[in-house]
């Protein structure tokens, strides 16, 4: 059921951490969001063999940035998870992508008045069908990365992704 997920969504343990990235403990997910608690989360941005990426319309159910395009496929960390059994999971939930190679790229820190977060960013590429989790992704659209970092001003983007992709674009054009 829709509603059922909302709920368990809210109550779900999340990790909290200090603005170094120290685990603090861990707490439901909507105390977290409620407070603007600091808190793990992952970003895989998943490519084409084009080059583009799968760019998620969120649902207007979402906790944060409902109705936004977000870049990155991912969420938080919950406790006891690592930040890489959580991008695995979270690619598997929001795409159905399994067993693909997924590389760790950085950590980073971002924050606003809605949100502060320790990211880490991984890649991957896929080429394969979708299946979208319906309480999460109402749809799917492929842009390049410069497409999107274009874009900001016409399409809302999850800040915080949009932050991701620049630094990930930076580093891809030093190698």
């Amino acid at each position: 059921m829709p509603g059922q997920q909302e709920v368990e969504a809210s109550v779900e343990s999340v990790v909290v951490v200090d603005d170094h990235n120290f685990v603090l403990g861990s707490v439901p997910r909507g105390k977290m969001r409620e407070e603007a608690l600091c808190h793990r989360a992952t970003y895989i941005f998943v490519f084409n063999s084009t080059g583009q990426l799968y760019v998620q319309e969120r649902t207007l159910n979402k906790d944060i940035y409902p109705g936004y395009f977000d870049p990155a496929t991912g969420g938080v960390v919950t406790e006891g998870e690592s930040y890489d059994q959580a991008a695995e999971r979270e690619l598997a939930e929001e795409l159905g992508i399994e067993n693909v190679p997924i590389t760790s790229h950085f950590h980073f820190f971002f924050h606003n008045d809605d949100c502060q977060v320790w990211g880490r960013v991984y890649s991957c590429y896929y080429d394969g069908p979708l299946t979208l989790q319906e309480d999460e992704v109402a749809s799917v659209v492929l842009e390049s990365p410069d497409e999107v970092l274009a874009n900001r001003n016409h399409r809302n983007y999850t800040p915080d992704s949009l932050v991701a992709l620049e630094r990930l674009v930076h580093c891809l054009k030093t190698f």
